[in-house]
């Protein structure tokens, strides 16, 4: 009877496990505890839908300090599962989440596959995902696809500077990414990404002259800090929290190794000696 009983123990745990590896579908990668947290952020911020959308973003990003952070967490493979996690963050996917949760709540939803449809739409080229080339993995492309999805306005980047750098650092450097180094066949693929950004270029605010691109930030902005790196765009990102009258990055550093309120202001991000040459602005709009 002991037997039967630890056999009939054992089948149900079995059945559940089953249950719940059949509850995610194949071409995700999450955990059920991702799905808690966006459901419970959705219902805590559907009391302030009205906000306007900056006010809205600024304060989920808020509600996610401490969270760890995690590198490469996007990077598995060539079919480019879709990864949901919130619980670990690096500077990209917390902004990108921030702002599929606050879409998701303004468009006045509070299920999870609403803030996934969005999280789709904000990640990949014209909001489709198709295998690893199709995310935005350069953010001036993040920024420029997103505009055209009016999902960001771009234009306060009109009052700075053209860059004409040349972007190819992924496909000068396959080896530092995975699915390029198992996959050199879509080595072409990512170059030809890059030679049509590099025509394209991109506006942005160098770091001399701080006095204009303080008068285009403003709070709820998401932010790039734009690279002198050869063949790189931009090295980090964030939220811009506007406290007074200065702004303090809200963003998932590496160096602090959780999401956290700048402790100087964002001029402390493209001082001289800083591999950051200026900023970008990316604003949310709904």
């Amino acid at each position: 009877m002991k037997n039967l009983f630890a056999l009939l123990i054992l089948s149900l745990s079995f059945g559940l496990n089953i249950s719940v590896a059949q509850s995610i579908p194949n071409d995700r990668i999450m955990q059920s505890e991702d799905k808690r947290i966006a459901e419970e952020k959705l219902n805590v911020f559907k009391s302030r839908s009205a906000l306007p959308i900056s006010e809205l973003i600024t304060e989920i990003g808020l509600s996610f300090l401490g969270t760890p952070y995690v590198v490469a967490s996007l990077e598995n493979g060539l079919e480019e599962k879709m990864v949901i996690n919130l619980r670990e963050l690096d500077c990209t996917t917390f902004a990108e989440n921030c702002l599929a949760l606050a879409r998701t709540v303004k468009a006045g939803k509070t299920d999870f596959e609403s803030f996934v449809s969005e999280l789709v739409r904000i990640r990949y080229r014209d909001g489709i995902r198709n295998q690893y080339p199709s995310r935005l993995h350069y953010f001036v492309e993040w920024i420029s696809n997103n505009q055209d999805k009016r999902i960001i306005d771009g234009t306060p980047n009109q009052n700075g500077i053209k860059s004409n750098k040349v972007i190819n650092y992924m496909s000068t450097h396959p080896t530092n990414y995975p699915v390029l180094k198992e996959h050199p066949e879509l080595i072409p693929t990512i170059a030809a990404q890059e030679k049509a950004l590099t025509q394209t270029g991109f506006m942005f605010f160098p770091k001399n002259n701080i006095t204009n691109l303080y008068k285009q930030l403003q709070h709820g902005d998401i932010i790039a800090l734009t690279s002198n790196i050869d063949g790189v765009d931009v090295n980090h990102v964030g939220i811009i929290l506007k406290r007074g009258t200065e702004f303090y990055l809200l963003h998932a550093p590496l160096s602090g190794k959780k999401v956290l309120v700048s402790e100087g202001p964002i001029t402390d991000f493209i001082k001289p000696e800083s591999k950051n040459n200026g900023i970008m602005i990316a604003r949310p709009v709904f």
